[in-house]
């Protein structure tokens, strides 16, 4: 799969891909922090598309519920990252971090 062409806007809080704008990823995070919120977004993310094809939408919100659990993490959704302290900034991501684990548990590896 192509990489696709990602620009910042000048204030840093946006990425643009192919002519939309997103949130970006709150740059505060620890790395070992964002690998793990991104891990369990992937995860997350996998999890709708199963869902979605054994329909079930008891499973399917759960998943959904998930995905924008770690994206607030992240600090892609909710209050913006850029409006919060760096103790709000901290809370936010460690909360999501504790409340994913204990919803489905990091791989071992």
């Amino acid at each position: 799969m192509a990489q696709r062409e990602v620009e910042h806007t000048s204030d840093g809080r946006w990425i643009v891909v192919d002519g939309r704008r997103w949130r970006r990823q709150d740059p505060a995070l620890p790395d070992d922090v964002a690998a793990r919120l991104t891990s369990h977004l992937g995860r997350a993310r996998a999890a709708v598309r199963t869902a979605r094809r054994e329909g079930t939408e008891d499973r399917l919100r759960a998943a959904r519920d998930r995905v924008g659990l770690a994206k607030r993490g992240l600090g892609e959704r909710g209050t913006p990252w850029w409006e919060q302290s760096p103790a709000e900034r901290e809370t936010r991501w460690t909360e999501a971090l504790a409340r994913l684990d204990g919803q489905a548990p990091p791989e071992p590896g």
